[in-house]
């Protein structure tokens, strides 16, 4: 993905023909190979090759790099009020003027969510288009494409922006939809529904199908994004592939290039927790966002037949008002003899206790079963999400699914009943959800990764119509709303913030604006986190505090190539992600300690002593007269030394440096050892948590049992958790 051209007259896209021609010979026609022209914001193209005919193109002149086409996978009523963002705070006076891009699903262009009485045409600087297509825009969706270079269509879905899997509706609501009094998910979780730049505009790029996403469709749309004139893009998505260069990942890539031209990319850390070094989308130009709890959780009591009462978490909008049915567990209604199949008769008008979710769930759901109660033996005693079913469900601990058993066991007629759900306050929140993908980052441990933690557990947001609400196709509900858990609705709660900030502050650099959102956060309790900041990163968003950071760690596009020499990267390498002329000396080999990013990573060799030093500068955007002072937290096995430890600014825009040196005794199987520089100067706050640690990703790990549930890997679809 190169600079495009700067010679005037020349067409991208004939010399992506030429090329092409002159590999495929004059019988093939190249437009029949060319997918796409990437000719907006970078220079490349994709195109339909034989192993062969990629080789060739490799070797031309100018030719950076070919890599084969990949796929990726997918990754509120009260999350903006948990999260500080009350109604009277949100919808800054410039936020009309603030775009946000979303790389998803596509959208429901009919919601309410995206009503656009009061709006005022698009920002001039507004270049994008509207793919009209079974689709139309208005003054809040300003803008929609799609993209499928495989050209298939499955199932329900529509050549069109237009959503039919529900998962781009919900992050586009979260991010900026509209105020909605009054909604609820049938009546669970009912409130007010908003995004948190509700007045900001949305500019749609589908580029998810339920196949997944394909690199090609997410760089064509990173080229459009970029020319349309976005502010904030929000990806939601993410490889399911390892990745171990940035040049191989092509969210990297594309929001590198959306970085160069001042636009912050936000994007999911992924929902394969917690493993640790599972975290997706590592680059450090983007904000990579951890899924959290907030203060209300969704309850399913299971009341059995002798009165004991069980708490199960689920999302259950089913009333059987009180009445029992009988009780029998799964187990004995599964004929071993064909294959295991479920004996209907056995299940039809009963509630049945499964030990796992599993292909019977399906077949115990469609054969007039009442109820289900499910118990996964890898959770944590309290599970810290809750799925949405077809019919009366709930999810219990093991400890109490033992209860269940035990009482099934020694009663001639067990029956219970599933109350209908209710909401409960969470007073342990904000806590990062078990499936929330974890640090360290497998491909630069020098890089703290997750940055942040957002709302991203029992999101009540916008929904297609189209999609069932559950996983299951014989859900007939159909809605414009939903509850749903995942990093991918977390990410949009990072995205609106970033653009809260950019509205205020339409001038700061994408790395400027991450920086305000991460030494701003809320921080987290690290008793309940065993993994701390490879879970949470630098902590809660806290938007409100975002917008007056006090001082920012400012980064440039040369900053990044500089690192990516201390990474070891070459020329060449450099170049297969930035696409210019961009080269690393031979003698810049080394750490990548000097990158100017808001927080710090030392990464120890088994054995080694602990040493770092960490060069920094920040950059005053407070008052113009202003002393802070340096403080620091760290446990005593590691000492820290912050020289100079007092910056004195006298105007804003005034950068100033410090040194960071990190020393201790040599370490072996270390996990994380945290802590946090402070600097203030009395009325600001700028937090940077500071981390060591030398266990290597893909070690042997076993979190405690608060951290160990995990959802089984035969549950997520398409990346999405708990629907």
């Amino acid at each position: 993905m190169g600079n495009l051209p700067q010679r005037e007259g020349l067409s991208v896209a004939s010399t992506h023909h030429t090329m092409l021609q002159s590999v495929l010979g004059s019988a093939f026609s190249p437009k029949e190979s060319l997918v796409y022209s990437y000719e907006r914001s970078f220079n490349g193209f994709a195109a339909k090759l034989t192993n062969k005919e990629a080789t060739k193109i490799a070797k031309m002149e100018g030719v950076v790099s070919v890599k084969p086409n990949r796929k990726a996978t997918l990754h509120t009523t009260r999350s903006w009020d948990f999260s500080g963002l009350s109604l009277g705070k949100a919808g800054a006076s410039q936020e009309g003027d603030i775009i946000i891009g979303l790389l998803d699903t596509g959208v429901w262009p009919e919601h309410p969510s995206f009503n656009d009485t009061g709006y005022g045409p698009p920002p001039a600087k507004w270049k994008g288009t509207c793919q009209t297509t079974n689709f139309t825009c208005n003054n809040k969706i300003i803008g929609a494409r799609y993209y499928n270079s495989e050209g298939y269509y499955d199932g329900n879905e529509i050549p069109s922006p237009r959503d039919t899997e529900g998962h781009g509706t919900h992050t586009s609501s979260t991010a900026a939809g509209i105020e909605l009094p009054g909604t609820s998910f049938y009546g669970l979780a009912e409130g007010v529904a908003r995004g948190g730049a509700p007045t900001a505009r949305i500019a749609v790029y589908k580029v998810c199908w339920s196949s997944g996403c394909d690199d090609a469709d997410i760089l064509k749309a990173f080229d459009d994004a970029i020319a349309d004139g976005v502010d904030i893009l929000s990806v939601s998505l993410g490889a399911n592939y390892y990745i171990s260069h940035y040049f191989e990942d092509s969210i990297a890539v594309g929001s590198f290039h959306a970085m160069r031209n001042g636009i912050l990319t936000s994007n999911s850390a992924g929902n394969e927790g917690p493993d640790p070094a599972s975290v997706s989308n590592n680059a450090p130009w983007t904000l990579t966002v951890a899924a959290s709890t907030i203060d209300r959780k969704f309850v399913a009591n299971l009341v059995l037949g002798n009165g004991q009462i069980l708490t199960g978490i689920a999302i259950n909008t089913f009333n059987l008002n009180g009445t029992s049915y009988p009780l029998i567990w799964g187990g004995d209604a599964v004929n071993y003899t064909f294959e295991e199949d479920i004996n209907h008769d056995m299940v039809a008008g009963k509630i049945v206790l499964c030990e796992s979710i599993s292909r019977h769930s399906h077949d115990i759901l469609s054969n007039g079963t009442v109820g289900i109660v499910l118990v996964q033996y890898i959770t944590a005693i309290n599970p810290d999400y809750a799925f949405n079913y077809p019919l009366p469900a709930t999810l219990i601990s093991p400890d109490d699914a033992k209860k269940a058993m035990d009482y099934i066991r020694s009663t001639k007629y067990p029956a219970a009943t599933i109350m209908v759900g209710e909401t409960w306050k969470d007073e342990v929140a904000p806590r990062v959800v078990s499936f929330s993908s974890r640090g360290p980052s497998s491909i630069s441990p020098d890089i703290l990764k997750p940055d942040i933690s957002a709302p991203g557990v029992d999101i009540l947001a916008g929904w297609s119509p189209l999609s069932p609400p559950s996983f299951y196709d014989e859900d007939t509900r159909s809605g414009f709303f939903n509850v749903v858990s995942g990093t991918s609705m977390a990410c949009p709660h990072a995205s609106a913030t970033a653009a809260y900030v950019k509205a205020a502050h339409p001038d700061w650099s994408p790395a400027a604006i991450k920086s305000a959102i991460m030494t701003s956060a809320y921080v987290m309790d690290p008793t309940r986190h065993r993994d701390l900041e490879f879970a949470y990163g630098s902590g809660h968003i806290n938007p409100t505090s975002a917008v007056d950071p006090g001082l920012v760690f400012d980064a440039s596009e040369a900053d990044y190539v500089d690192f990516f020499c201390k990474q070891g990267y070459n020329t060449t390498t450099v170049r297969l992600i930035t696409g210019d002329n961009s080269s690393c000396a031979s003698t810049t080999l080394g750490r990548g300690w000097d990158l100017n990013y808001p927080s710090f990573s030392l990464y120890v060799d088994d054995g080694q002593e602990i040493t770092g030093t960490f060069v920094r500068t920040v950059t005053n955007v407070g008052p113009p007269n202003s002393t802070y002072t340096a403080t620091w937290q760290m446990p005593s096995l590691v000492s820290v030394t912050v020289e100079p430890s007092v910056l004195a600014f006298s105007d804003v825009g005034e950068r100033k440096s410090f040194t960071v040196k990190v020393v201790g005794p040599a370490i072996t199987q270390q996990p994380i050892v945290s802590g946090a520089i402070i600097w203030s100067d009395g009325s600001h706050y700028v937090r940077t948590p500071l981390v060591v640690y030398n266990y290597y990703p893909g070690a042997p790990y076993t979190s405690d049992s608060e951290d160990s549930n995990s959802v089984p890997r035969n549950n997520r679809r398409n990346g999405f958790i708990g629907h």
